[in-house]
């Protein structure tokens, strides 16, 4: 048995080497099989190995013009000082596709800068995706802090908070918010962010250089339902005082106004910054949050976008 296991690992090694030589270096399979002191057959076999055992990940650096138009009309109508439009895949399942690698790319160059940065990260499948998708880094330069509660309803760590994920793989000091997405009260809220680990951590949030959040809908299908910080009696109530999105757990109307009361008296989460404070970058696609992808744009929650084409469409529409 342990034979079988080396013979594998030495296989894996072999498609890696493979597919670097074919994606990173430029080199034909002819190429590569002479550099293995293998068959060309088998030099496609390895890099064909590379890709089906993920050991590759493919980012597409030429700019596609129709992207590049829709993000300029996008910041020319929405004010917004940055934009970034990837291809859609009509009828495609995941629904981070293409999202997630634009937010992973924006992650890195931010990381990548030898100049220390507070890096504010929000909750949310699109950015738990861009994580995933992330190098490995060495960034003790920078500060990563949770904008957002770390525990779930049930008293487990939230699913989709990013980051001790995200601290871990870049090696960055972190400061997570060990509290409920959503307090039980008004009160309980209070004590909560009157802990002095929690005082200095939201302190933190308020410098951040930048956030990187995600946009949830408030339709049938809310993220904040689904995910069960929010009753389904508190959905149908907060749809009926015209609620249409949320970030962070912060819940607003069609103009972008935070809804008064409601679960927004309990939402434990940093406060939203003013545009002039922090520049704050939303990863979000789909046909059901077009209406709060927009809104929160037209009043300035957010001063950048990653989207894709389809959802900038309806945007711009």
């Amino acid at each position: 048995m342990p034979p079988r296991q080396d013979t594998s690992r030495s296989k894996l090694d072999d498609a890696a080497r493979a597919g670097w030589l074919y994606y990173v270096a430029g080199n034909t399979q002819d190429e590569i099989a002479a550099k293995l002191g293998v068959s060309r057959q088998s030099a496609q076999r390895l890099v064909s190995l590379a890709i089906s055992e993920k050991l590759i990940k493919v980012r597409l650096d030429h700019p596609i013009a129709a992207c590049l138009e829709l993000a300029a009309r996008l910041k020319d109508r929405f004010g917004l000082s940055f934009a970034e439009i990837v291809p859609s895949d009509p009828g495609h399942p995941d629904t981070t596709l293409g999202v997630a690698d634009a937010t992973a790319a924006q992650l890195e160059r931010r990381l990548a800068s030898p100049e220390p940065t507070i890096l504010g990260v929000g909750t949310g499948r699109t950015l738990k995706a861009a994580v995933e998708l992330l190098p490995e880094m060495d960034c003790p330069q920078h500060k990563i802090v949770s904008l957002t509660g770390n525990i779930a309803p049930d008293g487990s760590a939230a699913f989709y908070n990013v980051i001790f994920s995200l601290a871990d793989k870049v090696k960055a000091p972190s400061f997570p918010m060990p509290l409920p997405v959503i307090a039980a009260s008004e009160r309980e809220k209070t004590l909560l962010h009157q802990q002095v680990g929690i005082e200095k951590n939201l302190a933190l949030a308020r410098e951040a250089d930048v956030w990187f959040v995600g946009i949830g809908d408030l339709g049938p299908n809310a993220p904040l339902y689904e995910d069960g910080f929010v009753t389904r009696s508190e959905l149908k109530a907060l749809q009926k005082a015209g609620a249409v999105g949320e970030m962070l757990g912060w819940v607003y109307d069609a103009q972008g106004q935070l809804v008064a009361g409601m679960t927004n008296e309990r939402v434990a989460s940093a406060p939203l910054p003013s545009a002039e404070t922090a520049m704050v970058i939303a990863a979000a696609r789909g046909r059901d949050k077009v209406e709060a992808i927009g809104a929160a744009m037209r009043r300035g929650l957010v001063g950048g976008l990653i989207t894709d084409e389809d959802t900038a469409a309806r945007l711009l529409a």
